[in-house]
């Protein structure tokens, strides 16, 4: 018997019929040839009961035509039985396939909804696209043409959150050449952990919105730069690891993009990950990294006292360096950790935490809080 696909959809009973009557066998004689009972051989060719896998196998090789063809037969007479697709099943896959719906849904970024059409709508809204047929992304408003591709839809939904609350952060238009100037003031702020609350007031006099967004769920990004338009520079930070060298670096990281970007968009992933691959890092990147390290504690200076004491770094040592530098010791601890001089668990308790400081100050979203 040969293999072929009918170009109508019969149950495969109808065939195995014609296989006996060519044959010159009986439903008994096959019933007795495959060892089901009679009934259930009746039952198959009646389309009353469906071929198993087993018995597949059995009548492929009565026929000598394999198992194949009869478990094919049989799963498109069955399929054939179903009624047509209900396509609102896909239009909900895409839906989720393009936006992480459920956790922002949850976030309250796009507004609940028993109506599917309308929370449909709401999705495609805050996603920016127009229908589920567009891949959403991400791009610098007004007149930046620089987008994205090969986003995660979590980055999207979270870059476009941020976007949307930095709209609400007052901030004077920012003007470059006194930005270049100033920014290095910020220094001032990293002596001690307090004064992370006075950081969203200073990027503000210096033109930059900073905007805090807790990290939605499998979002590997740790911060990111953008414009609204061409006077309004925007820093969002996930805050990923909640330490005062993670905050510093991410911050010093994402204004160097601001300066040295001139109008791109910027989205940083594994910044200071451990399964961060400095021969991945395209050139913007390492400038805006060298930036980070260099704005708070010259490479210099850290050159040499690394030199100085190694490998012997201790505490002591450790907090009376970053006191001539002027910077809090955990900066000097995470710069340390990122040369791979010290362990990751080396001076830990000189490692606060920043995030609930810094989010009672700046607009931010998360950590238990809601934007005002």
């Amino acid at each position: 018997m040969t293999n072929y696909t009918p170009a109508e959809v019969f149950p495969p009973g109808e065939f195995i019929q014609e296989e006996l009557d060519a044959r010159g066998w009986t439903q008994g004689d096959f019933a007795a040839i495959i060892g089901r009972p009679i009934q259930v051989v009746n039952e198959i060719i009646a389309a009353k009961k469906a071929i198993t896998a087993d018995t597949a196998k059995a009548i492929g090789d009565a026929f000598g035509t394999g198992p194949d063809l009869w478990m094919n037969l049989e799963s498109a007479w069955r399929l054939s039985q179903v009624d047509s697709a209900d396509e609102s099943i896909a239009r909900r896959a895409r839906l989720y396939s393009i936006a992480p719906l459920k956790e922002i849904v949850k976030r309250g970024w796009v507004r609940p909804t028993g109506d599917e059409s309308e929370l449909e709508r709401n999705i495609l809204r805050f996603m920016g696209v127009s229908s589920l047929d567009e891949t959403p992304c991400f791009a610098a408003a007004a007149r930046m043409s620089t987008s994205y591709g090969a986003f995660t839809p979590a980055q999207v939904a979270w870059l476009r959150h941020a976007a949307d609350l930095a709209q609400s952060v007052d901030a004077r238009p920012l003007i470059k050449s006194q930005f270049a100037k100033d920014v290095a003031n910020i220094r001032q702020l990293a002596m001690n952990e307090a004064d992370v609350r006075r950081i969203p007031r200073f990027l503000s006099e210096l033109g930059v919105r900073l905007v805090l967004v807790e990290k939605l769920k499998g979002m590997k990004l740790d911060g990111a730069a953008f414009w609204l338009d061409e006077s309004s520079p925007v820093v969002a930070i996930s805050m990923r690891y909640d330490r005062i060298d993670h905050l510093w670096f991410v911050l010093g990281h994402e204004l160097g993009h601001i300066l040295y970007g001139d109008g791109q968009s910027f989205v940083d992933d594994e910044l200071v990950g451990e399964d961060a691959a400095d021969s991945e890092l395209s050139e913007a990147e390492r400038i805006a990294d060298q930036f980070a390290s260099e704005l708070l504690v010259p490479k210099s200076e850290l050159d040499d006292f690394i030199n100085g004491i190694r490998p012997l770094y201790a505490r002591n040592r450790i907090i009376d360096f970053a006191n001539r530098m002027g910077v809090h010791p955990g900066i000097v601890v995470g710069q340390l950790q990122h040369r791979k001089e010290i362990g990751f668990w080396h001076s830990r308790p000189l490692l606060p935490k920043v995030t609930e400081s810094l989010a009672s100050a700046a607009m931010s979203d998360g950590w238990g809080r809601r934007p005002a």
